[in-house]
C-alpha cells in the first residue's frame, strides 16, 4: 500500500510541474494581442452575422449551455450591442488595461456572442481553445511585452490552451469514429468533401483516389496521436507545430475550411515572447538614432 501511495504521489508531483511549468509573461502579453484584436474580424466577417440570424425567431433553439445558464434570448438590439461591445472591450484589454476584469468581461461577452450565433444553426469546433483562451488568459495578470520572466500563472494559462488545441484534434477523431465508424477513413468522405467544395488543389486531386483514402486514415491517426504534441521538447515541438499548421493549410486550399481561431491557439506552442524583445530593441535603436541628430 505504502508503495502504491508513494507512486501515487510521484504521479502527481510529476503532473503539477508538468502544468504549472513557468513560462515567459511576454508570451501572455503577445498571446493576448493577437486573440484580443482578431475579435473585430471575428464578428465582423468571419462568423455568420447573428444579428441578421435573430431575425428569424424560428430557428432559435437553445443550447444545453443556455439551459443550464441564464443567458439571455437574442433579440436584433441585443446582437447590435454585442457586435460592438466584444471587439470594443477585447482592444482595450488587448493593450493591457485592466488585464483580469475586463479579461473577463471579454470572456463572458465573446461567449454569450458565440452561443447566441450557434443556437441558430451548426456549432463549430473552431472556438473551444479560442474560447479557453479567453478564460484563462485573465488569471495572469499583468503581462508586458518582451517580459521574458518565468511564471508559473503563464505556464498554467498557456498548458490550459495547449491542452484545449490539442483536445479538439483528439476528440474530432473520436467523433469521426463514434458517429462515422471506420467507414469514415474507409469511404468516400474526403471526395464528397471536395465535390461539395470545388478548389483549384481539390479539383486535382480528385483524379488521385488512392491519395484521398490515405488522406483520411491520415487525418484520423494524426489527430489520434496529437496529445504526443504536448510532450515534445526542443526542435520536436516545431516538427509537431508544422504539423498541425500543414494539416490546416491543407484543409483550407483543397476544402475551403478555415480553423483561423484555432490556429490562432496554437500560438501558445511558440516562443512569440521573442516578438516584444525584438519590438523593444527596434525602438530603442530608432531612439538612439534620434537622439544623435539632435
Amino acid at each position: 500500500m505504502s508503495a502504491l501511495t508513494g507512486i501515487g504521489s510521484t504521479a502527481a508531483r510529476r503532473l503539477e510541474q508538468w502544468w504549472f511549468t513557468p513560462l515567459p509573461l511576454g508570451r501572455i502579453a503577445a498571446l493576448r494581442v493577437v486573440i484580443y484584436l482578431f475579435a473585430w474580424y471575428d464578428v465582423f466577417a468571419y462568423s455568420p452575422d447573428v444579428t441578421d440570424r435573430v431575425t428569424d425567431p424560428a430557428a432559435f433553439h437553445r443550447l444545453f449551455v443556455e439551459r443550464l445558464l441564464p443567458f439571455p434570448t437574442p433579440t436584433s438590439g441585443l446582437a447590435s450591442f454585442m457586435q460592438i461591445a466584444v471587439p470594443v472591450v477585447a482592444t482595450i484589454t488587448a493593450f493591457g488595461r485592466w488585464p483580469r476584469l475586463l479579461g473577463w468581461l471579454t470572456f463572458i461577452l465573446y461567449a454569450d456572442w458565440l452561443v447566441m450565433g450557434d443556437s441558430y444553426g451548426y456549432v463549430p469546433h473552431d472556438r473551444f481553445a479560442f474560447l479557453v483562451a479567453l478564460a484563462v488568459l485573465p488569471s495572469v495578470g499583468a503581462a508586458k511585452a518582451g517580459d521574458l520572466t518565468r511564471s508559473e500563472r503563464a505556464g498554467w494559462a498557456l498548458r490550459c490552451i495547449q491542452v484545449a488545441v490539442v483536445a479538439t484534434y483528439f476528440l474530432s477523431a473520436w467523433s469521426k469514429v463514434r458517429y462515422g465508424g471506420w467507414h469514415w477513413a474507409n469511404g468516400a468522405v474526403l471526395t464528397w468533401a471536395l465535390l461539395r467544395r470545388p478548389t483549384w488543389a481539390g479539383t486535382h486531386l480528385l483524379q488521385h483516389p488512392t491519395v484521398l483514402h490515405l488522406s483520411q486514415w491520415a487525418a484520423i491517426l494524426a489527430e489520434t496521436l496529437s496529445p504526443i504534441v504536448l510532450f515534445l521538447r526542443g526542435r520536436w515541438v516545431y516538427v509537431g507545430i508544422a504539423v498541425m499548421f500543414g494539416f490546416h493549410a491543407f484543409n483550407q486550399a483543397t476544402l475551403k475550411i478555415s480553423f483561423l481561431p484555432h490556429v490562432l491557439c496554437i500560438l501558445s506552442f511558440l516562443p512569440i515572447e521573442i516578438l516584444g524583445v525584438w519590438f523593444a530593441r527596434g525602438r530603442q535603436r530608432r531612439e538612439r538614432s534620434a537622439s544623435a541628430w539632435t
